[in-house]
């Protein structure tokens, strides 16, 4: 966003030396560019500067890749915590999309390259595919409509927790291992004991029944608990109607 008072303009000189200590010749407004650098052999550097970070300021930069690989983005360096995050953010973004980032610091004109333009090349992480796919596995049916906010989800591990309520609920205290075996949640015993919910309690060693949050539960979740015994059997595209 930018930055009330302070102008484009502003950023020009103290880009246009940072270019020429590394041996550019430096133009402004060229072309649709807001700074041309020429440098003998090199592509030519072309910058666009802004007050603050922006979707058009993406835009424009993404636009003069068609003349040059060497694009960078020119913002104010500001302060404070808001302003970091925002400066790592966009660096991350800059680097995806192949460009470069400068920012000025307007009090003394420091200019500081956090990033040169280079092609992207993203780095998967084996663990969080692991865990996504983990997490795909666990689900049972389709509970959740695609592009909801994370606040209410069905995720699997409370599936999991509604079929150890439900078992519990139907025949009374029983062992872990027998959960385990009947709801096919291996880990039953440490879901129950963990009791993220409040729906467990153990009454003697090893065998565990419902606690009173869980008893209650049982009633408040009922069509949840009915779509998961659907999806169970094979049912598709199972609606949400209970909240926690």
């Amino acid at each position: 966003m930018a930055k009330t008072g302070i102008r484009e303009t502003d950023l020009y000189l103290p880009v246009k030396r940072l270019l020429e200590t590394q041996g550019y010749m430096v133009k402004g407004e060229v072309g649709a560019a807001d700074i041309v650098a020429v440098r003998d052999g090199d592509d030519p550097v072309i910058v666009e500067l802004k007050a603050g970070f922006s979707l058009s300021l993406f835009h424009q930069a993404i636009q003069r890749q068609t003349i040059s690989d060497a694009v960078y983005i020119a913002v104010p360096r500001g302060t404070g915590r808001a302003s970091l995050k925002a400066l790592v953010d966009n660096r991350k973004l800059c680097r995806r999309l192949g460009l470069g980032l400068i920012t000025v610091r307007l009090a003394d004109g420091f200019t500081e390259i956090h990033c040169d333009p280079a092609p992207y090349k993203p780095r998967q992480s084996k663990p969080r595919k692991t865990r996504l796919l983990r997490e795909f596995e666990r689900l049972v049916g389709d509970p959740n409509l695609g592009g909801a906010t994370r606040r209410n989800l069905v995720t699997g591990y409370r599936q999991e927790a509604l079929r150890c309520l439900k078992l519990l609920d139907e025949q009374g205290p029983t062992k872990a291992a027998e959960v385990a075996r009947q709801t096919n949640v291996a880990h039953a015993r440490r879901l129950m004991t963990d009791n993220h919910y409040g729906w467990f309690e153990r009454v003697s060693a090893g065998i565990y029944a419902l606690s009173p949050k869980g008893v209650t539960a049982t009633s408040e979740y009922l069509s949840e608990l009915e779509n998961l015994r659907a999806a169970a059997s094979g049912a598709d595209n199972i609606s949400v109607i209970a909240k926690p």
